[in-house]
């Protein structure tokens, strides 16, 4: 009988269990050392383009390495490339989380490694998710339709990104199927040619605002997408007013909108769009999928405090936040949920031979490949389950307060020193969208109706903007210098903030909620702001004094 050669040099997972428990320990050891350094990283990397290739071999090892000696690269080599998200001094962008207990769960979830298409790949993969996908539905108070033990349901998916991708696909399939059934098409041909001529005139809708997300699945749907305007008036909401008029607009021209995205808290200033009138326009035009795009602020739902737009989800079809930017869970987890879990499966469910058994064929479980676009998926509930036993609901709650406490005090020391900067947004969800003055102005005195120095409202009722100087030259002058207050804070390399541009205002955003954020290092980047803000106006000053003097 012929026997099979093993002239493998190493053991099949490439360790020893031995060598593997004193790699694992030495992992985490360096990953305990690295979160206990973050304070006195620079939080964004000072290496060039290209940096990474001169660090390394021109070809990889013809024979492999010890762990001792792999490990020693990720300082020499790798850190020298990370931005620090999980740096307290991190306030760009919105922050992508991390703890513990996610990435234990991570550990596991690369132990077993199953791709997961099927319930019968793993049964408890597709179950937990159900399950922790129900539990965090009722943490945010959605209405009860986006429950799996009714018609809708919660699924795990990458990212915002590809959650919009997906549900605007089915969006223009529900559409089309619609349309097709109320002309009574039915022969496959006809089906098809009659297809394609609706979706030749499809439109895509989103505010201004809204996520780049959005115009980029229109463009991998296929179809057009039109931005609605909005405006500061508003506090850059969109408003059902201005949604009705693009649609008529849009009908006018012989084109059908099939798709909205409304979002909870925008990527510029966290901006609220106005769900009570968009509803009332959507009940006129029900062929029309409503998204939610709360992928950041929708985190604030686990607040009883906030669930008031919980209850103004009845009208969307479909609803999504991302628990790796403000809740613990590193990414990805980003949580889809639908009202009619049929609308994603109608348009996503293909299923070939190779993929048939008796379970799925008996209609009693989950198979979440129909419920996205790949066809394989991670065990990504296992972190989402291991963080809320962690933390638990008063846990999680504690941190979002918290993050929310931070934001509300840094606008506040903005307020305190209104003679170099102007808030352009109200502040909502620990993000403050400001302006550097271009010239320096009395500091403004903060009414206070209640006698004891305290503003009576709500946080995000009592934070009001403040409208950008209406003249041209104002604002031209104020761009440039907070785009050198900006610049020069980047070059620095200390804190990491974000630019935006608001009805050609150029602002700041800081936004710090990550969870190792503290009022100390919210100060730090105040101050950094303060003294960098008053070294580029003097700078300029000197310059124009200069320039008159000749």
């Amino acid at each position: 009988m012929p026997t099979v050669p093993d002239e493998r040099v190493l053991p099949p997972l490439g360790m020893t269990g031995e060598q593997f428990e004193e790699a694992a320990l030495s992992t985490a050891k360096g990953i305990e050392e690295y979160f206990a350094s973050l304070p006195s990283r620079n939080t964004l990397p000072s290496v060039a383009p290209g940096y990474l290739r001169k660090l390394l071999p021109e070809s990889a090892p013809n024979q492999g390495e010890a762990w001792t000696e792999i490990e020693k690269d990720i300082e020499r080599a790798i850190m020298p490339g990370i931005t620090h998200w999980q740096s307290p001094k991190y306030a760009a962008f919105f922050p992508a989380s991390t703890t513990y207990p996610s990435m234990l769960g991570e550990f596991w979830s690369a132990a077993l490694s199953s791709p997961a298409f099927n319930w019968i790949c793993s049964p408890v993969i597709t179950e937990l998710e159900t399950v922790v996908m129900d539990w965090f539905a009722n943490i945010l108070a959605l209405p009860e339709t986006f429950l799996s033990k009714t018609e809708g349901g919660g699924v795990l998916q990458l990212s915002a990104s590809d959650t919009i991708v997906t549900v605007m696909v089915a969006a223009r399939e529900r559409y089309i199927r619609r349309q097709l059934e109320r002309e009574g098409v039915t022969d496959p041909e006809e089906i098809e040619d009659r297809s394609c001529e609706i979706r030749s005139k499809l439109v895509a809708l989103g505010s201004e605002q809204s996520h780049s997300s959005t115009k980029k699945a229109a463009i991998i749907a296929g179809t057009r997408c039109r931005t609605i305007p909005t405006h500061q008036s508003d506090d850059y909401a969109l408003t059902g007013p201005a949604l009705r008029a693009k649609i008529e607009e849009l009908h006018a021209k012989g084109l059908q909108p099939y798709y909205l995205t409304v979002t909870l808290g925008t990527t510029n200033t966290c901006a609220i769009d106005a769900f009570d009138s968009l509803a009332a326009v959507a009940k006129d035009y029900p062929d029309i999928w409503i998204h939610c795009d709360a992928a950041y602020a929708g985190s604030a739902l686990i607040l009883p405090e906030y669930q008031h737009f919980s209850a103004q989800m009845a009208f969307v079809d479909s609803f999504n936040m991302n628990m790796h930017k403000w809740l613990m869970v590193n990414f990805d987890a980003s949580l889809l949920y639908v009202q009619k879990r049929r609308d994603l499966t109608d348009t996503l469910s293909i299923t070939p031979a190779y993929l048939r058994n008796q379970f799925s064929d008996s209609g009693l479980v989950t198979d979440y490949r129909d419920w996205q676009i790949p066809l394989g998926r991670r065990f990504r509930s296992l972190k989402v389950w291991f963080v809320i036993r962690t933390f638990g609901v008063q846990g999680l709650r504690a941190q979002i307060r918290h993050s929310i406490a931070l934001g509300d005090f840094f606008a506040d020391l903005v307020r305190s020193r209104s003679d170099l900067f102007t808030i352009v947004a109200p502040p909502r969800f620990a993000l403050t969208v400001f302006t550097v003055n271009p010239r320096r102005k009395e500091p403004e005195k903060l009414e206070d109706n209640t006698g004891n120095g305290t503003d009576p409202r709500p946080y995000q009722d009592s934070q009001v903007s403040v409208k950008p100087a209406a003249d041209s030259k104002e604002v031209e002058e104020a761009n440039e210098v907070t785009k050198a207050v900006y610049e020069t804070i980047d070059q620095e390399k200390e804190f990491f903030l974000t630019s935006t541009v608001l009805s050609g205002v150029y602002a700041i955003r800081v936004v710090s909620a990550n969870p190792l954020a503290e009022e100390k290092y919210v100060r730090q980047i105040f101050d950094t702001l303060v003294r960098t803000a008053k070294k580029v106006l003097k700078s300029r000053d000197g310059k124009q004094a200069n320039g008159a003097s000749h």
